[in-house]
């Protein structure tokens, strides 16, 4: 979850007031910037834990401290922090997926040294396997949002402090039709974006124990109020989708320069325009309400992948990295991944990603599903052609085959191999022995996750902290 906020204490009242078309036209001048895709950038979060004592939570002081240190670094990233504690880099556009790869295994390097001086380490996993939702910053946007999400239940704590991904930032694509047309993208994601929801799955537990979903991430993102975490519906072009799915989703909160913000119930930012209450909205307030929109692809212009689960390993965040971008950006890859993915509509039926029973199905049972299996052995068959014929090192390319022989090919994804919660002590086993990108010595594939070893059935039930989803024995089920 990025922490983009601008205009955080407010809109200058001298703005003028926003009206309906006006807000309209905006939206669709700034969702979709187009034009021959060429940039690539990603978004890692991490979990902060002890390396000696992983399950026990990270004192405030210690972790301040290990804050001033990192925030001392000279960072090619931007460095921000989640409300949990959670750590996050943001890369800078990069100019190609090596650029990308090379400066942030650079930045995550230096943030490792820094944290392990403290006994600390950034652990990949979607959700802490052990830790109770539990806020520790304090600034009004965040009080807003534990109370606006706090009226559908528990999934927005613990998403705002418990969780973690890998976000991967690419260019909405061409305006023109055809494998690079930001329209034939813009469908290519929500439906690729269940095959990589399932691939990469990382989030079996929660407060120590199973909750019978293999990115029980993915499941709190579903299970957040019904319009914020939506996909615009289909049948529109999608920059007049997604206009009209800005101003039709509620209002978060109204900012004020002082005492608690506003946190309205029910209030849509198309009403806000209309009746002008509390104080008429403006061009701040429209930007503002897109950081509080949390679909599964967000488009800022370009497209942000926000579904995948944080990876464990040094290197385990460069395979979504690699697999996406190649997917996307190769033009034979991208008619070939359409082409494995188009049937899988059929499956999604009319509803919204991430509520469908295809986003469902790939939350709960990863690769194990046949239908997402097929799918992910083509997609992930056509990533690494693509990613020579894009430069991607050998080394990259070795650590997405490795992870392709050890999971995609045998209908697996990293949920499969954790073990039990309390067997998970030994942060070995997720931050990795080593990096092929920072030591070369290193064999292909060390960062790509624990031993393999038999797959974990999940067991049913969740949490007091988890998701409300109901679970489903086949396709036609809905979340």
């Amino acid at each position: 979850m990025a922490l983009d906020i601008p205009g955080a204490t407010g809109s200058r009242p001298d703005a003028a007031p926003l009206d309906e078309s006006g807000a309209e036209e905006l939206l669709r001048g700034i969702c979709f910037k187009t034009g021959p895709p060429r940039t690539v950038g990603v978004e890692l979060e991490w979990l902060i834990h002890d390396r000696e004592r992983p399950d026990v939570p990270v004192g405030q002081e210690r972790l301040d401290s290990a804050v001033e240190a990192v925030r001392a670094l000279p960072l090619d990233a931007a460095l921000t922090f989640e409300p949990g504690g959670q750590l996050e880099l943001s890369s800078q556009p990069a100019g190609s997926l090596m650029e990308c790869v090379t400066r942030t295994a650079a930045d995550m390097a230096a943030v490792r040294a820094a944290l392990g001086a403290a006994g600390l380490a950034p652990v990949g996993l979607g959700v802490d396997p052990w830790q109770t939702a539990h806020r520790r910053l304090r600034e009004p946007r965040y009080a807003a949002m534990e109370t606006a999400l706090d009226r559908s239940g528990p999934s927005g704590r613990a998403m705002m402090c418990t969780s973690a991904s890998v976000q991967v930032c690419l260019d909405a694509g061409e305006e023109e039709p055809g494998p690079l047309g930001y329209g034939r993208r813009w469908q290519l994601a929500h439906l690729l974006g269940a095959v990589l929801v399932a691939a990469f799955a990382n989030s079996p537990f929660q407060r120590g124990r199973r909750t019978g979903w293999r990115s029980t991430r993915q499941a709190l993102w579903a299970d957040l109020d019904p319009g914020r975490s939506l996909a615009p519906g289909t049948g529109r072009a999608p920059r007049d989708a997604w206009a009209a799915h800005v101003l039709d989703t509620s209002v978060l909160c109204i900012r004020c320069e002082d005492g608690p913000w506003d946190v309205p119930e029910g209030l849509t930012f198309r009403e806000w325009i209309r009746t002008g209450a509390p104080r008429p909205p403006v061009r701040d307030d429209l930007d503002y309400h897109l950081t509080t929109l949390f679909p599964p692809i967000r488009p800022r212009g370009h497209l942000e992948l926000r579904m995948i689960d944080a990876q464990s390993g040094p290197d385990g965040w460069l395979v979504p990295l690699a697999v996406a971008t190649a997917l996307f950006d190769d033009p034979e890859a991208a008619e070939t991944v359409y082409r494995a993915v188009k049937p899988l509509a059929e499956t999604a039926g009319a509803s919204a990603a991430p509520r469908n029973p295809l986003w469902t199905a790939a939350a709960r049972e990863g690769l194990a599903d046949p239908e997402l299996r097929a799918a992910a052995v083509t997609c992930f068959g056509a990533a690494l052609p693509a990613l020579e014929r894009m430069g991607a090192s050998e080394a990259v390319r070795d650590t997405v085959a490795a992870f392709i022989d050890r999971y995609v090919a045998r209908g697996r994804c990293p949920a499969d191999d954790l073990p039990e919660p309390g067997d998970l002590t030994d942060l070995g086993l997720l931050t990795g022995r080593g990096s092929v990108l920072t030591d070369p010595g290193s064999p292909p594939g060390t960062g790509t996750g624990p031993p393999a070893g038999p797959s974990a059935q999940p067991n049913e039930g969740l949490s007091a902290d988890g998701p409300t989803i109901p679970p489903h024995s086949g396709k036609a089920a809905s979340a």
